[in-house]
């Protein structure tokens, strides 16, 4: 049974999420829905949610696999925070580099433009991803979400992500194809009936750093917003 966790009293209206029953892994499934749950659950009549509207605490059971990006100029994002997951494909530490580094050459162009999308329209970008077996790693499969946040400026300029792969990781870095991808405008998404509680500071960058002994999601220092 997958479990769904709201911080700071945001309810537990689901609100309307993708249907997604292609994916044929509960693993990859669960943490996606969960993700997209908790960030519909913040929509309100101004649209996009905030960045620092994103409570750690909501999604404490998918820290692992979850992450935020912030664009740097068009088509360059880079990692502001990065779940133990994501470490473990890259066979290092992501943060501050750029989403492209998790994709092959000639899948790079074709993920800024689904990135610019999700910034621009606003939209959710659901994607199915693959790497394939070479010598010391098996194909994997996997799947990424992609949130558009607000900035504390007001700009839609970070992403919520989740990144889950399935398999053996193997020998690292681990890049990715695109296979598939889904993009749903903001817009469509159905706003929750039920009004949200006032919401606390979540997500702050300027918060200790989350390498930690057991933890998965580090926070980093950051005053540019």
């Amino acid at each position: 049974m997958m479990k769904t966790f709201f911080g700071n009293g945001f309810g537990s209206s689901f609100g309307k999420i993708v249907a997604m029953d292609r994916f044929d892994s509960g693993r990859s499934l669960s943490p996606i829905r969960q993700a997209e749950a908790y960030w519909t659950a913040l929509l309100t009549g101004d649209g996009v949610p905030m960045r620092s509207h994103i409570d750690p605490r909501g999604l404490e059971n998918i820290l692992e696999y979850t992450f935020v990006l912030e664009r740097i100029a068009p088509g360059l994002t880079r990692f502001r925070l990065a779940g133990r997951h994501l470490n473990q494909l890259a066979g290092m530490e992501v943060r501050g580099m750029p989403l492209t580094s998790f994709f092959e050459p000639g899948a790079r162009d074709q993920i800024k433009t689904v990135s610019e999308q999700v910034f621009a329209q606003p939209a959710i970008a659901n994607l199915t991803l693959g790497s394939s077996g070479r010598l010391g790693r098996v194909q994997l499969h996997a799947r990424m979400l992609l949130l558009p946040l607000k900035s504390d400026l007001g700009d839609v300029s970070r992403i919520l992500g989740v990144m889950v792969s399935d398999g053996v990781i193997g020998a690292t870095p681990r890049r990715f194809t695109i296979s598939e991808t889904s993009l749903r405008p903001v817009s469509d998404v159905q706003v929750p009936q039920q009004p949200s509680e006032t919401v606390e500071a979540g997500f702050a960058e300027d918060q200790q750093r989350f390498d930690r002994p057991g933890a998965h999601l580090r926070l980093v220092v950051s005053r540019d917003d």
